[in-house]
């Protein structure tokens, strides 16, 4: 994988922006929201070699080996409500999924909510975490994008799940240009965001839509049928009794098919 540089990302992006590039740090997210509340400005970015401890949803870590993939957080503070700000999430899911085609040629596709998956594993996660003002109005977010370009060996409990970009085969990635391509992208999905035209090409992007998935909630889990993503980015299910419902949160797994 080729060295990630600050003036080497910079080369590659269509507007200027304030932007850190750490050799090792804890956590992009971590790095970013100290930055934001030190009065980064919308659209800076830090992007890191290793992270020692990636923030994956749920509590969970990101496996962030030392240059083998993207580690990288936007800081945005945009004009959204609270529950608007849930937009960015499948947002950052498009434009890195642009992003990657554009750069690679290989097409990926969206898991809901913020998953990218390559042939049918999981290639790229996305973690958005914000922060509020006292009157409760939205101050910042921070959105982690983590992609495995090069990683080829994981660990057992991610080695039947994960993929990497290496996996699919083709030239060498550059990837400060994808870096740059996924900022570039990002500013252009984040213009769309009030009027969601973007969401059309999530939903063509799914892997979930019309298919049967797993509605994991805590320790119970439930089956459905994936009908269609709303337009706040909501997930909308059959339920095995007819019942429609639109899934605000939580987390799902594909499954074999039934209607």
């Amino acid at each position: 994988m080729e060295q990630i540089s600050e003036d080497q990302i910079r080369n590659w992006l269509s507007a200027d922006r304030e932007l850190i590039v750490y050799e090792e740090i804890d956590s992009t997210n971590n790095a970013a929201k100290q930055w934001a509340q030190k009065g980064a400005p919308d659209g800076s970015a830090v992007v890191a070699l290793r992270q020692t401890a990636g923030k994956g949803r749920l509590g969970r870590s990101f496996y962030s080996p030392s240059a083998t993939g993207i580690y990288m957080t936007v800081i945005l503070r945009p004009s959204l409500s609270l529950e608007q700000s849930t937009l960015v999430t499948s947002a950052a899911a498009v434009a890195t999924a642009r992003a990657i085609e554009k750069v690679t040629g290989i097409s990926v596709q969206i898991k809901w909510v913020n998953d990218l998956y390559l042939n049918g594993k999981k290639l790229c996660g996305i973690l958005a975490e914000s922060a509020l003002l006292p009157d409760g109005k939205l101050n910042y977010l921070v959105v982690g994008i983590g992609v495995n370009v090069s990683t080829d060996s994981f660990p057992p409990e991610l080695s039947e799940i994960a993929t990497s970009l290496a996996a699919a085969g083709g030239e060498e990635i550059n990837c400060n240009r994808l870096i740059a391509a996924i900022l570039n992208e990002f500013r252009q999905v984040c213009a769309e965001l009030e009027n969601r035209e973007y969401l059309e090409e999530y939903k063509l992007r799914s892997c979930v839509l019309g298919k049967s998935v797993q509605l994991i909630r805590g320790k119970e889990s439930q089956e459905a049928f994936a009908l269609d993503v709303d337009r706040d980015a909501h997930l909308v299910v059959r339920l095995p009794n007819g019942s429609i419902q639109t899934i605000r949160s939580g987390e799902i797994s594909l499954k074999g098919d039934w209607r």
